[in-house]
């Protein structure tokens, strides 16, 4: 007699007008309790840091812009950021597994393929991760925190990121459709 596991059927996504309420109160907590709004480049870019702090701490010394977050007594990895960015990791890790949605697919369109997909989006994310340097924020950084206090230059990223999204979309749609 064999016994076969049943597949656990996931669980419908959250309405996207509550999460969104939900990312309110998170945004006006992150506020209320740490002074800051939410981001995420900041994290990577300290761990950039710390990495090159330990495999050459003298470069981070003769770089004022990596100077900034470690070398001498700063110790890059001690900031909320870092440990935002890593809750963020497990909380998606912990909801996908309760959610029955744990499992390691890549998602593309029907006419590419596994390996096109993941350059595209290595390729994509160092080209936003480059854009948020330069914009000094990411989308979560600028615009969701910058654009709640109504910070014009954080408007204005998002109209950028906008509008260049719909300007590239047309030559990528063969990817998704």
């Amino acid at each position: 007699m064999t016994v076969t596991a049943k597949k656990k059927k996931p669980a419908p996504y959250a309405n996207p007008y509550a999460a969104g309420a939900l990312l309110g109160v998170v945004l006006f907590a992150a506020f209320f309790l740490t002074g800051s709004g939410l981001g995420a480049s900041g994290a990577l870019q300290r761990y950039i840091a710390a990495i090159q702090d330990f495999i050459s701490p003298n470069s981070v010394n003769q770089n004022a812009y990596l100077l900034k977050y470690a070398g001498g007594d700063r110790e890059p990895l001690d900031n909320w950021l870092v440990y935002m960015s890593i809750g963020i990791v497990a909380g998606g890790f912990v909801s996908a597994w309760i959610h029955g949605r744990l499992s390691f697919t890549t998602g593309k369109g029907p006419r590419i393929s596994v390996r096109t997909r993941w350059l595209m989006a290595f390729l994509g994310g160092i080209i936003m991760g480059y854009g948020a340097r330069f914009a000094r924020g990411c989308t979560s950084g600028q615009g969701l925190s910058g654009g709640t206090v109504l910070s014009v230059g954080s408007w204005a990223f998002l109209l950028a990121v906008f509008a260049g999204a719909y300007a590239v979309a047309y030559f990528f749609r063969r990817l998704w459709i």
